[in-house]
């Protein structure tokens, strides 16, 4: 046993660290080492720099020693308790601070709890939901008394349909007050056999797995995640838009401006758009492959190029038109043409230069198996007598000129937005989607599911998107506040992990904040914690 024992010599009394134990033959023997001392003055105990770092984690001497001394034993402090302090510190007060808590709580007001610890501990660990109880017991903040697998199963199970969709209508009303949504689908792989929304097919990291398909909405300013939808993994993407407007108009969304790449064009998307009963505004990007694009840039090639069609967005110098178009008999539609010259002609180049590599290839006999397609695609090579090498080769000019063609052009239509420097201001902002799949399955568990029931792998699903509301408002503000440049998210949460608290005797003692502690509060705009 170790104790703290005051032994008085000359005019200074001293602390020491006093171990009892028994040496080799039995017999009782105490162990002592100097800790500290009394100030003679004010008769309060200073303890050695060494002490109070292995025991309460600081080099420094903070008042809490003096307090703690005062109300309780030493053999108080030594069977007292610690836990991590900072990182449920930081995500309830996001939680709370964007309406998130507010929102779960009015919908699922039996489970709100559960799901906002679960997802906190997804964003601070990125592990498996079987390591949760563990992560429970060293953390301060949570009001509930466990989580094992065997209640976290349950929970995934208990979930409704109802209740997630009571979610989503509320959480995204909240949003839709303020900011355009970017729309987008990604893949998810699992390994289970027995769920519904499972179905082979290649993912989009080119892998040929089992897969269930994401539909996200996010917020183009906030980079918050608004709503989702859970596919099967073998529909596209033009299969899915048409339920996803389905659903939104049942939930009675006002207001709804969807951002979407070229995977959600297809004649049939765009009729249900401009058809939708609750008239849902929408700006797409269009591919080469469909009519209406090609033509449309036909119709501007000639007379785009001029300093009143320049635009400038960041480094990028464009031109760009606006023309209104007839889609159907009933409706219109802004098309914006985007084209850009750099790009052009830096495409341009690098095929020339590529093609120039391929005929020094042939020509020094350094034949390369991997380069055949692009040979057979734009060379022709003839046996021919009149020149030292043998053979004649000639350039596929018409190829090459249909594989430019439409290089460094863009094309997106809209049924609300007019000026086409906004709409490429907006069309760009729907990277947060991409951004937010990426934090989605690299950074909360979603990699490969592996949970045997369609149900509850929903509802993982459901609570990883809390987790993602979380994170992207964390990495929000670690851009704004620039704290990108000083901690990745991870060492974000390292560095609150070394907050803690003491609890003795059922009080609460707060550990000194560092001053990096404060600087993660206070970009955040939170309160300093007491």
């Amino acid at each position: 046993m170790t104790t703290v024992v005051k032994c008085k010599s000359g005019k200074y009394t001293y602390l020491y660290e006093s171990t009892s134990y028994r040496n080799e033959d039995g017999n009782p023997r105490c162990h002592r080492k100097c800790v500290g001392r009394i100030d003679p003055v004010t008769g309060k105990e200073i303890y050695n720099p060494e002490y109070l770092e292995r025991v309460w984690g600081t080099a420094k001497q903070p008042d809490i020693i003096h307090n703690v001394k005062k109300f309780f034993l030493m053999e108080d402090i030594e069977f007292s308790s610690r836990k991590v302090f900072g990182v449920n510190y930081l995500l309830n007060n996001i939680a709370n601070s964007i309406g998130l808590t507010d929102t779960l709580k009015s919908s699922i007001p039996d489970l709100y709890e559960q799901i906002l610890t679960i997802a906190n501990f997804m964003v601070s660990t990125g592990e498996p939901m079987m390591y949760c109880n563990y992560w429970l017991k060293r953390n301060d903040g949570i009001n509930i008394e466990g989580l094992s697998s065997q209640m976290i199963s349950k929970i995934l199970l208990s979930i409704t349909d109802e209740d997630k969709m009571l979610f989503y209508k509320k959480w995204a009303n909240t949003r839709l007050e303020h900011e355009l949504l970017a729309l987008d689908i990604t893949s998810v792989s699992s390994y289970s056999e027995l769920i519904d929304a499972v179905a082979w097919g290649y993912n989009r990291d080119k892998e040929k797995l089992p897969q269930v398909n994401i539909c996200l909405l996010v917020g183009e300013k906030s980079r918050l995640p608004v709503f989702q939808m859970v596919y099967n993994g073998a529909l596209k993407d033009v299969s899915t838009l048409k339920t996803s407007l389905a659903v939104l108009s049942g939930l009675k969304l006002s207001n709804i401006s969807i951002i979407m790449d070229k995977g959600f064009a297809s004649k049939n998307n765009i009729d249900a758009m401009l058809n939708d009963k609750d008239k849902i505004r929408f700006l797409l990007a269009l591919p080469f492959t469909m009519k209406f694009t090609k033509d449309i840039v036909e119709s501007v090639r000639s007379s785009i190029d001029s300093p009143d069609n320049t635009i400038v967005i960041g480094n990028d110098i464009l031109r760009a038109v606006a023309k209104n178009m007839l889609w159907d008999d009933k409706h219109k539609i802004k098309a914006h043409i985007f084209y850009n010259a750099v790009s052009a002609y830096t495409k341009r180049d690098e095929l020339y230069g590529h093609i120039s590599m391929l005929k020094e290839m042939i020509l020094s006999g350094q034949y390369v198996d991997r380069y055949t397609k692009d040979i057979e695609k734009y060379l022709q090579i003839k046996n021919s007598s009149r020149n030292q090498y043998g053979i004649n080769i000639k350039i596929r000019d018409d190829i090459i000129d249909k594989e430019l063609a439409n290089t460094g052009w863009m094309v997106a239509i809209s049924n609300f937005i007019k000026n086409p420097k906004t709409a490429l201001k907006i069309y760009r902002s729907k990277d947060v989607v991409e951004k937010a799949f990426d934090r989605m399955k690299n950074c909360i568990d979603l990699g490969r599911l592996r949970i045997q029931s369609d149900t509850a792998i929903q509802n993982k699903i459901f609570i990883s998107f809390i987790s993602l509301i979380l994170i992207a408002r964390i990495h929000k503000v670690m851009l704004d506040q620039d704290l990108y440049k000083k901690w990745t998210m991870k060492e974000l949460f390292k560095i609150l992990e070394t907050n803690e608290v003491t609890y003795i005797q059922g009080q609460k003692i707060l550990h000194p904040l560092t001053s990096k502690h404060k600087e993660i509060f206070s970009a955040f705009g939170f309160q300093l914690p007491e």
